[in-house]
């Protein structure tokens, strides 16, 4: 099983800043990434929250469970220390990702404190960031 877990406003996908993070839908993300676990051969379960306790639960729920994660921690990334310590107690890998480049944008985003204790991050490249990230994750899975 690999959790794919957002933050918040991305339950608002597809109306939310259309210019940057595109016309699909939160929907339209959760199909995508079950779509591409399925042909990878994992099961893949999308959840999203605007809570930063609630996200924090789920990383220490796949702590407790060795389970993979990709996250978009969303504006989480820029600030919640607390994310980044409960990350830090992953015990599978865990990719960042982010559907817009960060760096390309507002100065006060260039900043992850959750990057130096995520296994890696993609970012920039749409929806297709959370498909590469599972594509990295089943990689990693099978050479472990």
């Amino acid at each position: 099983m690999i959790l794919v877990l957002n933050g918040p406003n991305l339950g608002r996908l597809g109306t939310r800043e259309p210019d940057i993070y595109g016309a699909e839908t939160f929907e339209d993300l959760a199909t995508l990434c079950r779509e591409t676990g399925r042909k990878l051969g994992e099961h893949v379960e999308v959840r999203q929250t605007n809570d930063e306790a609630e996200l924090i639960g789920w990383i220490h729920e796949a702590a407790d469970g060795r389970i993979p994660v990709v996250l978009n921690p969303a504006a989480f990334t820029h600030y919640s220390y607390a994310l980044r310590d409960a990350i830090a107690m992953r015990t599978a890998p865990l990719v960042e990702v982010h559907i817009s480049n960060p760096a390309a944008r507002e100065e006060f985003r260039h900043n992850s404190v959750v990057a130096g204790v995520a296994t890696g991050t993609i970012a920039g490249f749409g929806l297709q960031s959370y498909v590469l990230a599972l594509h990295a994750i089943a990689e990693m899975n099978t050479t472990s």
